[in-house]
């Protein structure tokens, strides 16, 4: 079988709002220098934030079935968990649309993730320059809400 687009061309436009979220886990030692601002490639966090957003505008050139969107809003956030070592990442998209945002919500929580990880990365190497403790965990839509109440 082929794959193809959906056709949305029939559906009303409606206010489409999706919430994201997922985790970074890291080695303690790394979470500290996120919290103390000894990160020597600078602030995670805004360079995550900034990441996400440019992701989630991106998603239909990584995800080729999704459809082009006008996104009105993408917001990223990103905290740290030190008992649980690791960054949550949380994202929210919003746009009038015909279709959903969730891919797009998804996509900048990922990617913000993966900017996070990029950032440290010399700090989670292992002697080996394998990465044992650090993973990318729990990525899931947490909420999707269609019309008014978007």
């Amino acid at each position: 079988m082929r794959v193809k687009q959906v056709d949305v061309s029939g559906k009303q436009e409606v206010v489409r709002e999706a919430v994201a979220e997922g985790y970074l886990k890291l080695r303690p030692e790394t979470v500290r220098r996120i919290v103390e601002g000894k990160v020597e490639k600078g602030e995670p966090f805004a360079l995550a934030e900034v990441g996400g957003l440019i992701a989630a505008k991106e998603t239909p050139k990584l995800l080729p079935l999704c459809h082009q969107l006008r996104l009105e809003k993408v917001e990223v956030d990103l905290t740290v968990d030190e008992e649980r070592s690791c960054v949550r990442a949380r994202s929210v998209v919003k746009a009038r649309e015909r279709t959903g945002v969730e891919m797009e919500a998804l996509v900048a929580v990922t990617i913000a993730l993966l900017n996070v990880w990029d950032a440290v990365k010399q700090y989670e190497k292992d002697e080996s320059g394998q990465y044992p403790h650090t993973e990318i965990f729990g990525v899931r839509v947490l909420s999707k809400v269609k019309g008014e109440g978007a």
